[in-house]
């Protein structure tokens, strides 16, 4: 896989802005058949940081309903990357 395809785009919430300034762990959106070990590749080549660990999670799409009809937003994969001490990523810089 190449590196952009496999990170889709950084995950900016209110709990991963807190993680980041307690933590230094930012949170992306990956590709569904990505493994850990390829995306620590690729968030060290793309942002040139030196990442300590990666934890991935698996989000179930949800079951939505517009009037009579039901559907389900696509399934998706989360990861948390825990970045070494005075490494940073800054996705909205000033």
């Amino acid at each position: 896989m190449i590196i952009y395809d496999i990170i889709k785009k950084p995950l900016v919430t209110e709990k991963t802005a807190t993680k980041k300034d307690a933590h230094n762990v930012v949170a992306f959106v990956v590709n569904r058949d990505a493994n850990k070990i390829e995306i620590k590749q690729s968030v060290e080549k793309l942002f040139k940081v030196e990442v300590t660990s990666v934890k991935t999670i698996n989000v179930a799409g949800k079951v939505k309903r517009v009037g009579k009809n039901l559907g389900k937003r696509s399934n998706w994969k989360k990861a948390y990357v825990t970045l070494k001490e005075g490494s940073n990523i800054d996705f909205f810089e000033v």
